[in-house]
């Protein structure tokens, strides 16, 4: 992928990871749309970076998709790049009383959405990148974010097909594989101790411009290196099976 001279939307773009993707991709001389579904928050993005285009737009809803297609289609022909990153985490077990529904709003927002927007944006003439952002817990699964690391698991699955599915067309599909950074996802404070997201977010520009499509860093690149015994012992570790 050229790094420059794109124009890229990035959905949720304004915080987490999707915030440092925004960022660096302004300093490489692009263009950057973001959408999100919290009007303060986007506000917020464009009082610190007035170049960002941004649209409110809640992903779990079918129709606001489609109408954020509709608007690209519309008002941004020219736009090439598609960053599949908005996600959601619920620490939860399948003994709560809630959990089929937090499981149906995860499976909604991390895998019928980027599923859609894909079937949508490859209409786009001018497409010429998809990025999904993955998980390291796509190859090994955190218990504690049950609903989520199966999400990513899928995530993976199928952008590993995307990739060749689209050849045809001349899309590159790149698939992002965060390890757990120092984020909010699942709650504040539950990943202070991680890696910040900058030191990603320099590793996957620096595997981009060497034309790498599967980015990896610190503990994803073990695990998708990992071979079925370190899958297991990883496991066991992460989740405190002895």
């Amino acid at each position: 992928m050229n790094t420059s001279n794109n124009k890229i939307l990035i959905t949720g773009g304004a915080s987490g990871i999707g915030l440092g993707l925004t960022e660096r991709f302004l300093q490489e001389n692009n263009t950057v749309l973001v959408c999100g579904r919290r009007e303060s928050v986007l506000h917020e993005l464009t009082d610190k970076y007035p170049s960002v285009i941004t649209r409110v737009c809640d992903l779990s809803e079918a129709t606001e998709r489609e109408a954020l297609f509709n608007w690209i289609a519309a008002e941004h022909p020219d736009l090439n790049v598609l960053v599949n990153n908005a996600g959601i985490q619920q620490w939860m077990t399948v003994t709560d009383a809630d959990f089929f529904d937090r499981a149906q709003t995860e499976l909604t927002i991390n895998v019928q959405a980027p599923l859609h927007l894909t079937s949508l944006f490859v209409q786009l003439p001018s497409l010429t990148t998809i990025l999904n952002v993955t998980s390291g817990l796509s190859f090994v699964p955190l218990t504690k974010v049950p609903v989520y690391s199966a999400t990513k698991a899928f995530f993976h699955s199928f952008t590993l097909s995307l990739r060749e599915l689209l050849k045809p067309k001349n899309i590159e599909v790149i698939e992002l594989i965060p390890p757990a950074l120092n984020t909010d996802l699942g709650g504040k404070g539950l990943h202070d101790a991680a890696p910040p997201v900058a030191d990603f977010i320099a590793a996957v520009f620096e595997q981009m411009k060497a034309g790498k499509t599967e980015i990896t860093f610190g503990f994803s690149e073990a695990m998708a290196k990992a071979g079925a015994e370190e899958v297991k012992i990883a496991f066991a570790r992460m989740n405190g099976v002895t």
